[in-house]
């Protein structure tokens, strides 16, 4: 592996000089995601391999092109998981795509994001030289902040060769409880419950209904069932499972008209005024948005921000009028120094993110 690292090494150099774009690539599966970025495909998937694994110190180290799946099934075969449960979004996906895209799945309200399990990363930068940042244990300090950049950057700032995650134990018991609640009542009550000691891990609300995921000891699951009440829920691996990957009924055809919105909001922001059909994760915090009635990017925009939070174009739509939330200039002289310092040339993955990036 050592001989394709230095290939990737001297083509990324060769192109630092040459100041050719180039557009990283693994497994293609989030090639949707993001605008439109140009430059000669990248194969990261040649330098693949779980590279360090001691199930007792719940820590993984893996290559870049290391399909996502089989670090899961090694992972499934200690009883152990990627806590934040990343979506794939197809069978190609790798780790490397997963950390630069930097999504969760529904897991992510108990367990925290993506970026909280990023423990160091190695990097090549634009000059072609290999960085290393943090490292293989959860104290480790010094890089940290660096290696959780690097965390839904987009592969903007750099090639990630290998990234070292923390992983959990998988719960011993899981229980999916259904209520019948509008969507305000439905709010109330997962604020209520959030600051609550329940062992409460997903939750998605659509049309009048609110799935509940209870995970944790047999005991605590049981006491919260008991508590909460509700309907138990056939088949909830599957329920939650085409949630993450978004193959649930609410995602069919997602993309067309106007697009697929996801909106970052505070929980106990109230339900939103917008035409289009809402689906609510994470106890309020992620709003996913399908409008097919003209509402314009502004007004979606201006409705998240008027609460504190952002909105993205996730799927769809017309990515001319930017698909992440327009920066403010202070913070968009920082992205552009961070760009300048890692990739000078401007080489990886240009306007991925935005149009001056």
């Amino acid at each position: 592996m050592e001989q394709v690292l230095q290939q990737f090494r001297d083509r990324i150099a060769a192109a630092h000089a040459a100041r050719t774009p180039l557009l990283l690539r693994g497994g293609g599966s989030k090639d949707w995601y993001g605008q439109a970025s140009e430059g000669e495909v990248f194969d990261t998937r040649a330098y693949h391999g779980i590279v360090d694994y001691e199930p007792s110190e719940l820590v993984v180290t893996a290559r870049c092109g290391t399909p996502l799946a089989e670090l899961e099934a090694a992972l499934a075969a200690q009883n152990q998981m990627l806590a934040f449960e990343p979506p794939h979004f197809g069978p190609g996906a790798t780790v490397g795509g997963m950390v630069a895209a930097g999504l969760s799945g529904p897991r992510r309200q108990g367990a925290g994001a993506l970026r909280d399990f990023v423990l160091g990363v190695d990097l090549v930068d634009g000059r072609g030289e290999l960085l290393h940042f943090g490292g293989q244990v959860m104290k480790n300090v010094a890089g940290y902040d660096v290696s959780r950049l690097m965390a839904g950057a987009l592969g903007t700032l750099g090639l990630l060769t290998r990234v070292s995650l923390k992983v959990l134990p998988r719960p011993v018991r899981e229980t999916t409880l259904v209520f019948e609640l509008g969507q305000q009542e439905a709010l109330d009550k997962l604020n209520a419950w959030g600051g609550r000691a329940l062992p409460l891990s997903s939750s998605a609300w659509q049309d009048g209904r609110l799935a509940l995921r209870l995970s944790g000891a047999n005991a605590a699951v049981s006491a919260a069932t008991r508590e909460l009440g509700g309907e138990t829920m056939p088949e909830p691996d599957r329920f939650w499972h085409d949630l993450r990957e978004q193959r649930s009924a609410f995602f069919a055809g997602a993309g067309e008209g106007n697009g697929l919105w996801r909106l970052a909001l505070p929980t106990i922001c109230p339900p939103l005024a917008l035409p289009g059909r809402q689906l609510i994760e994470w106890g309020g915090g992620q709003r996913w948005l399908r409008s097919e009635d003209g509402l314009d990017a502004g007004a979606i925009r201006a409705a998240a921000a008027a609460h504190g939070g952002h909105a993205t174009l996730f799927r769809g739509g017309d990515k001319r009028l930017g698909v992440f939330a327009p920066l403010q200039p202070a913070l968009a002289r920082v992205h552009q120094r961070l760009k300048e310092s890692f990739d000078p040339a401007g080489i990886f993955n240009r306007a991925r993110m935005y149009n001056e990036l």
